[in-house]
């Protein structure tokens, strides 16, 4: 599949850093959050002609959507869609919480397992949430190599399309494997692997 449009849940700094990649890349974008397309006016103007605001619904009707929410956004971010019939969905969360929210309690699962729990039919894939925007939206290309994307899931359809993804956008994916297992060593914060700025060499 070649993938010509992608719907971002969230137009923060990690969701606009992702779209400016995406559209760099020549991919359309369909951005999205809670308070409506109007809100967004400005970030779609500042990322160009490819970047569109739409509602949330119409965001996630993609075959591939990137979810870029504060942790505790993220249940009500993906309240309206009720089945993801099959579509691709790139967690690129992380179980941070703010002042006055409530703490996580993860228990035995992953952050991206219990993404997944609430989003029924959807392919999950853990992506894009290990480094900040600053890096997410530089050039991926550097220092005779590319910028390291870890990625991890349990569908081979879907890690192979974000896969592909990811190499078009130009960055390096590296498979870690299922999300309860990669998702872990990718998590932020406690995963190994969190905050690392690596380069793969060409």
């Amino acid at each position: 599949m070649m993938t010509t449009m992608v719907g971002i849940l969230g137009a923060g700094g990690i969701g606009q850093a992702v779209a400016l990649r995406l559209i760099e890349a020549g991919i359309g974008t369909l951005i999205s959050n809670r308070r409506g397309p109007h809100s967004l006016l400005e970030v779609v103007a500042a990322l160009g002609p490819r970047a569109t605001a739409v509602s949330v619904e119409q965001a996630a009707e993609m075959e591939i959507v990137i979810l870029a929410v504060p942790w505790s956004n993220v249940a009500s971010a993906l309240s309206p869609i009720l089945d993801w019939e099959g579509r691709i969905l790139i967690d690129a969360t992380n179980p941070i919480v703010g002042p006055g929210d409530e703490d996580t309690e993860l228990g035995r699962k992953t952050s991206s397992e219990i993404v997944a729990q609430l989003a029924p039919g959807a392919q999950l894939v853990k992506a894009f949430n290990t480094l900040p925007p600053p890096l997410l939206a530089a050039e991926p290309r550097c220092k005779g190599g590319r910028r390291v994307i870890f990625f991890s899931g349990d569908h081979v359809r879907a890690k192979g399309e974000v896969a592909r993804l990811i190499e078009r956008l130009g960055f390096a994916g590296i498979d870690l494997g299922s999300l309860a297992t990669g998702g872990r060593l990718q998590q932020v914060p406690g995963g190994p692997l969190a905050a690392l700025d690596l380069i793969r060499l060409d």
